[in-house]
């Protein structure tokens, strides 16, 4: 049980994931856990660990930097270009190659403020439903060197075994571009899509994997080191997870503590009320007074074993719970009792008498607990 627990909030931390840190993954438990629970397949033992697990995984991303810095190559690549030319606000981007990575740094680049985003591919169909679901252009291969003219930046990733921005292309696309204008380039791809003689041109910047890979495992480490302090704060909650079960487990008993004492004070109100009726007339205000009384009553009765009940379940006291629980025939034990024959009355009578020579009071009752507990 605690197991799969820790197991749950270190899943809603990102400490399970292939990559320590990522933030789908907590998504994806709120995004199941509500269907589940529309489905109708929890209680209140799912729910409570479930919420608690939204609620770790909310708090180790707020307190720790797990979720900082880029890992992926994808990822790196848009940091990277955010950095060097001082954030993507109002700059066009050209992202040649859809297939994986391409696809990954096309949604990180969507979630910036920039002008416009380009999607170049060989197969045209592809880069224009990526281009369609993120909101930017597709280009046609063939026309990568018209679009160069006016990106900032251009993150090439394709799968081919020749370069895709030669330094001739390069060279004359930028031909008429203003002379103070830097053109970035960034290529991921192995082999490269870049020539690499394209850096000697002027106001062009040319960064590849290897850069990439030097920010990714830096950030590996940095995270690394935050999921220590993940590791506490789960710890911590599981505690406070463990103890709010408890709580519910004597809450349960309560509950049915109560429910059961509130039918007699309504039965033995009634009763009150009928033998009164056979005197004399009885009207609201009677009635009332006779309800707020046995009200009174029931609760003043329950308050204490209200407190000794809680203070036994955060102390681990099952035994005492069980005790009360079969005492009072409550829902859970009623079954048990009938099974057992003598019937719930005799019980509940024998019980009784047990009780009222033992008269234990309210303080020695918490010490037996605290005793028992220990």
């Amino acid at each position: 049980h605690d197991e799969s627990l820790e197991h749950l909030l270190r899943l809603a931390g990102a400490l399970e994931s292939m990559i320590v840190g990522e933030d789908q993954i907590l998504g994806q438990i709120k995004e199941l856990y509500a269907y589940s629970k529309k489905s109708g397949t929890t209680g209140k033992i799912l729910d409570t660990a479930f919420d608690k697990a939204i609620q770790v995984g909310k708090r180790i991303r707020n307190e720790t930097r797990i979720n900082k810095g880029s890992v992926s190559i994808g990822s790196a690549a848009v940091d990277l270009a955010e950095e060097i030319l001082d954030g993507l606000t109002g700059k066009t981007v050209l992202v040649i190659g859809a297939g994986e990575i391409g696809v990954l740094v096309a949604k990180a680049l969507a979630e910036k403020d920039i002008e416009g985003i380009y999607i170049a591919n060989r197969t045209f169909k592809k880069a224009e439903e990526i281009a369609y679901e993120l909101g930017g252009y597709a280009v046609r291969l063939n026309d990568v060197q018209t679009q160069l003219k006016n990106a900032d930046v251009v993150i090439s990733g394709t799968g081919a075994p020749h370069y895709i921005l030669t330094r001739e292309i390069v060279e004359k696309a930028i031909k008429d571009r203003d002379k103070t204008r830097k053109l970035l380039l960034i290529d991921i791809a192995n082999p490269r899509d870049i020539e690499e003689s394209v850096a000697e041109l002027e106001n062009v910047e040319l960064c590849n994997i290897d850069n990439l890979r030097v920010i990714s495992e830096k950030t590996l480490k940095m995270r690394k080191e935050e999921a220590k302090k993940a590791e506490a704060i789960i710890q911590e909650e599981i505690k406070l997870l463990n103890l709010q079960y408890k709580r519910q487990r004597a809450d349960r008993i309560i509950s049915d503590l109560y429910k059961q004492i509130y039918e007699v004070r309504i039965r033995e109100r009634e009763k009150a009320v009928n033998r009164l009726c056979a005197y004399h007339t009885i009207g609201k205000i009677e009635t009332e007074v006779l309800d707020d009384l046995t009200h009174s009553i029931a609760n003043k009765i329950l308050a204490e074993p209200t407190k000794v009940l809680r203070q036994a379940a955060e102390l681990g006291n099952d035994e005492f719970l069980d005790v009360v629980s079969r005492i009072f025939c409550l829902e859970k034990d009623r079954v048990k009792v009938e099974k057992m024959k003598p019937d719930c009355e005799k019980m509940k009578s024998d019980c009784g008498i047990k009780v009222e020579k033992i008269k234990p009071d309210c303080e020695s009752g918490i010490d037996r607990i605290s005793e028992k507990s220990n």
